[in-house]
């Protein structure tokens, strides 16, 4: 094996151990007894893990930045054709070399203070910095908030992608589509002056007064069937008593007429007995004898 086949072989087992236990879980005996090599061999090529680790991340970098760029350099294409284009491009990436982004996407080196996938995934971020400003000037949106959309983009489809790189229940295709959906629907639809409409402290102040009229509006009415309540009550009795005094003055009509009646009774009885106390006169007294005598 050449020399140049050799360190190509360290490159390549480098990359899948790293991907595989991350940075620090590997160790130089481990590298050269997968590589079938005593740990001189790895100290000559890379001087160390550091170098082999480093090589490793700038070859993933290189292959990931150009996939990238050309997606996203296309000054002709269509907002949305972009979107489309730079999520196709980055699947494609983790398709084609998902241990290569298994390493750029785990913890880097304490020796690599620049964290070296961050460092390109902010000069990524100015490239759609540049598109988005554009975008946002079309739909007469503050400027001021693009970088923070620029790095929401990028993290979103970034995670998503590492996700995916361990669960591939969906297609590239299926996966760039959803990205394009959320990304696309979410910018194309975006408010001047978002605003929280649930949890900030405008919102509590707002709950708090809608909670006040609708107690209001409770004791409102509450207070109406209260009124409602004793107006009916009012009425009921007033029927009461006016069913009372039909009642007693239907009493003393009666009592009234039996008086009447009993006092008719006694004036018959009287004028029947001043006629039978009359005087009779010579004539009827006469006939009377002379009935006798027959």
């Amino acid at each position: 094996m050449t020399s140049y086949q050799r360190r190509e072989q360290l490159i390549e087992i480098g990359r899948s151990l790293f991907a595989a236990k991350g940075f620090e879980a590997v160790s130089v005996e481990e590298i050269a007894a997968t590589a079938k090599v005593s740990k001189p061999i790895v100290y000559e090529h890379f001087g160390g893990k550091e170098g082999l680790y480093a090589v490793v991340v700038d070859r993933e970098m290189r292959a990931l930045t150009d996939v990238l760029i050309n997606a996203l350099s296309d000054p002709q294409a269509h907002p949305r054709q972009i979107v489309e284009r730079t999520a196709l491009a980055l699947l494609t990436y983790v398709e084609e070399n998902a241990e290569g982004f298994r390493v750029l996407t785990r913890d880097s080196p304490k020796t690599d203070p620049s964290n070296s996938f961050n460092s390109l995934l902010g000069d990524i971020a100015v490239r759609v910095e540049d598109i988005l400003t554009d975008a946002f000037k079309r739909q007469h949106l503050p400027a001021k908030s693009v970088p923070y959309y620029a790095q929401m983009l990028i993290g979103m489809t970034v995670y998503t992608c590492q996700y995916w790189a361990d669960q591939r229940k969906l297609s590239k295709e299926q996966l760039a589509a959803h990205i394009v959906n959320l990304a696309w629907y979410g910018l194309s639809r975006m408010e001047a002056k978002p605003e929280l409409r649930y949890e900030s402290e405008k919102a509590a102040r707002e709950a708090e007064k809608q909670a006040a009229r609708e107690a209001k509006a409770i004791a409102k009415q509450e207070k109406q069937g209260k009124k409602a309540a004793k107006s009916q009550e009012k009425a009921v009795a007033a029927g009461d008593d006016a069913t009372d005094g039909t009642t007693v003055t239907d009493g003393s009509q009666a009592v009234g007429k039996s008086q009447a009646a009993d006092e008719s009774d006694e004036s018959d009885e009287s004028d029947e007995t001043n006629e039978s106390q009359k005087p009779q006169s010579p004539h009827e007294s006469q006939k009377q004898s002379t009935i006798g005598e027959n």
